[in-house]
């Protein structure tokens, strides 16, 4: 979806392009970020209440009025950049295991807004020798400040797929 152009499905017109998805506390899909804060301006913003569709072209969406500044839209993180950014979080077990950096989340194609899996990698050369590891989205995983706590399942074991 990122690098999607964004259109007013009402006017036609181009409003932008993905550069970012917003993720809530509860894995929940919030928002796509159009443009990121500069010196002048602030960012950019759709909610994902205001996305008709997603394409294989193209990202519509339900006027030039869903396009908001990232500040009316409260207690969001980015995905990919900024501060609070996700990706590259290290998710650790409840017993203080790593499992992996977060690198991509999985939604469903349904436009549903719920992340139902995570991608994760163990680095370079790990991810070269051995691909990275896909996960369904961990019951009750929480987003700290500097990583995503995860508890382990009542097996003790997380279901691990390779690609």
């Amino acid at each position: 979806m990122i690098g999607l152009p964004v259109l007013d499905y009402v006017s036609g017109r181009r409003l932008g392009t993905v550069r970012d998805v917003l993720v809530d506390r509860a894995w929940d899909m919030r928002g796509i970020v159009l443009d990121y804060a500069s010196w002048f301006t602030s960012a950019r913003v759709v909610e994902w209440k205001d996305v008709r569709t997603i394409g294989h072209d193209a990202v519509m969406v339900d006027g030039k009025q869903s396009v908001r500044k990232y500040k009316q839209v409260p207690g969001v993180y980015f995905l990919c950049y900024g501060k609070s950014r996700l990706k590259g979080l290290p998710l650790i077990s409840a017993e203080g295991v790593q499992m992996g950096h977060l690198e991509d989340v999985y939604f469903s194609q349904k436009m549903e807004d719920s992340i139902i899996g995570f991608e994760l990698s163990d680095g370079l050369l790990t991810d070269l020798q051995e691909g990275r590891r896909s996960i369904p989205v961990p019951e009750g995983a929480e987003r700290g400040e500097d990583m995503i706590l995860v508890p382990v399942p009542p097996s003790g074991e997380i279901e691990w797929k390779f690609n």
